[in-house]
């Protein structure tokens, strides 16, 4: 196994300390520092950090302990689980850190120690005489998995998840069925997430591919005659909520795949054989060129984010809160939400005091052509009475996020993603901001049975459209997978890309784009997800069971500029082209202009 970092000495060749009292002095320390870094919220990155060296110091000074004592240890009763235990909680490290930097390079440590655990079968011997340690194979998998789906190591995952099923099934027989019923649900969590996330994988990734798309350094620039201020994507804050959505684990699968779609795809590793295995011989994993290659130097570092599993409001506030506070000058904010739209009849605070706008209005000694309430269109009424539920039913305001939760974070330019049926109420936030005007990309507020997905089966179509446009219009026309051989949808596919990066062209050269799309579309990430909401917005636009439906296309605020609406030539062509490679063109009304100069 490799060494986690340079360690301090910890040999105690010149301490009269027994080795085993050394060691489990060690051990206990290490716990310590482990359940204090287990515990610290989201929002206190910088305690985080601080605890995070704090806690790997401690267990790279116990791996190396164990490594240079382990004959001593083991014969004062040290079992292989312990051993097992130690690297486990050196990945369960990595992984925390990749989850709070979105550092690739803890990723693949994580995965690293996982795989030699695996391959060296610490936690076997005894596996079936202990429940508890059954317990720890069981858990083991199980974070191993959740590794192995974000690093998109999918012939790992299906090795694992078949692990885990004849695990749990041995388990059952050996132990007490009742005891493992919790497992049973994960295994049910982890099949339902792969079949939903099957179709077209091995197609594309949902990373940023400088293979298969532009590299950073050759998008066209937004000119500086246009805009002086030049943002880059530094934060995201991910969420999603929906009744029996796709998840495993804490991990929704329209989050998972937002995730993955805010991160560059390592060295174009996707192409790549996937033939590692775990290092035979030695006294741990080996890390070989895999680390190493995962990151490309060429690349700017992955935007930061984090993913909050059903946060209450306060938390949520909480982390916004601190990212806001901690953001360059430079940088951008992306908020994405995903959850059911809640409604009111009455003016209430989302934490329940009276700050509605009639009382404020009603005040003799408040100017009420200043008041925030008549600042907005529909006023500060508007931004009360639709939220987003974050929480089960029965909770009221506390679970749900209402626009004027986030008036206050206007002060800090950021990009809002709404996936959600009240999306359209987040629209009144356009002219109430402190200072930074909000761009934002909306859903649409309703959903025909013609275009619904299932969320318990597919995960949202219009995050599926953000982070893989083609395999959401394949799932608007009911196409699968198996219907499409591997040369048409490519085909369909360099179609699609070659026109989103003539459409970015179209944007960035255009003279009434807008200030607020202008400073932020020189980032890659955010240019890729507006010229992929431009394609979603025209595809529902020209949808036959959509059509002349407002409110089931997607909104963006503020406007983008003509030369990219649904109904040009320009853009129609291309849906017409890619529904022509698919055999779906009848499902589209296209002008007939262009129908004519097509045939």
């Amino acid at each position: 196994m490799s060494q986690p970092g340079n360690p301090a000495n910890s040999s105690t060749s010149n301490s009269s300390i027994p080795v085993s009292e050394a060691y489990w002095s060690l051990v206990d320390k290490a716990d310590r520092k482990f359940s204090k870094i287990r515990d610290l919220p989201y929002y206190e990155r910088n305690s985080y950090d601080a605890y995070f060296h704090k806690a790997f110091k401690v267990y790279t000074q116990l791996w190396k302990f164990q490594q240079e004592n382990r004959q001593k240890l083991v014969e004062v009763g040290l079992k292989r689980w312990e051993i097992g235990e130690i690297a486990s909680r050196i990945a369960q490290l990595y992984f925390g850190q990749y989850m709070r930097t979105s550092e690739a390079s803890y990723l693949s440590e994580s995965y690293v120690f996982y795989e030699a655990i695996m391959t060296r079968e610490y936690f076997k011997d005894g596996l079936f005489q202990d429940v508890s340690l059954a317990n720890k194979q069981l858990r083991f998998l199980s974070r191993f998995l959740m590794v192995c789906l974000v690093l998109n190591r999918r012939e790992m995952v299906h090795q694992l998840v078949n692990q885990l099923k004849m695990l749990l099934d041995e388990c059952k027989r050996t132990f007490q069925e009742t005891d493992f019923r919790e497992w049973k649900l994960v295994v049910q969590e982890i099949m339902k997430f792969l079949k939903a996330d099957t179709a077209f994988m091995n197609i594309r990734p949902f990373r940023y591919s400088v293979v298969l798309e532009p590299h950073p350094d050759s998008l066209t620039p937004v000119p500086s005659t246009v805009t002086t201020r030049c943002l880059r994507l530094q934060d995201a804050i991910l969420s999603s909520y929906n009744h029996n959505e796709v998840k495993f684990s804490e991990l929704t699968l329209d989050t998972f795949r937002m995730i993955q779609s805010l991160e560059w795809e390592p060295s174009g590793s996707f192409y790549r054989p996937n033939n590692r295995s775990g290092q035979n011989g030695g006294t741990g994993p080996s890390r070989s060129n895999f680390s190493q290659d995962i990151v490309d130097p060429t690349l700017p570092s992955n935007p930061r984010k984090s993913i909050l599993y059903r946060p209450s409001v306060t938390h949520f506030l909480a982390v916004l809160a601190t990212i806001c506070e901690e953001m360059a000058s430079d940088g951008v904010l992306l908020i994405y939400l995903s959850a059911a739209g809640s409604g009111n009849n009455f003016l209430s605070s989302p934490a329940g005091t009276d700050l509605g706008c009639e009382s404020i209005n009603n005040a003799e000694d408040i100017d009420k052509t200043k008041s925030p309430c008549s600042q907005v269109e529909g006023g500060y009424k508007g931004l009360q009475s639709r939220c987003l539920s974050f929480g089960t039913r029965g909770k009221g305001g506390l679970s749900c996020i209402y626009p004027s939760d986030l008036v206050p974070f206007t002060r800090r330019p950021f990009l809002l993603v709404i996936d959600s049926d009240g999306s359209e109420a987040f629209e009144t936030i356009h002219g109430a901001e402190k200072g930074e005007p909000a761009a934002m990309l909306l859903s649409p507020s309703a959903t025909s049975h013609a275009v619904a997905t299932d969320y318990s089966r597919h995960g949202s179509l219009f995050t599926l459209f953000l982070t893989a446009p083609l395999h959401a219009f394949c799932l608007l026309l009911g196409i699968s997978g198996s219907d499409v051989e591997m040369d048409t949808f490519s085909k369909a596919e360099n179609v699609l890309s070659s026109s989103l990066s003539e459409w970015g062209q179209l944007l960035v050269t255009s003279e009434s784009l807008d200030q607020v799309w202008a400073q932020i579309l020189n980032d890659p990430f955010i240019r890729r997800l507006l010229l992929r909401f431009i394609f979603c917005r025209s595809v529902l636009t020209l949808y036959v069971p959509t059509l002349g439906k407002k409110e089931y296309v997607p909104r963006c605020v503020p406007s983008l500029p003509s030369v990219v609406d649904p109904t040009t030539a320009t853009l129609q062509s291309v849906v017409m082209k890619i529904a022509n490679i698919l055999g779906v063109s009848r499902s589209f009304v296209f002008s007939e202009n262009l129908l004519l100069s097509e045939n």
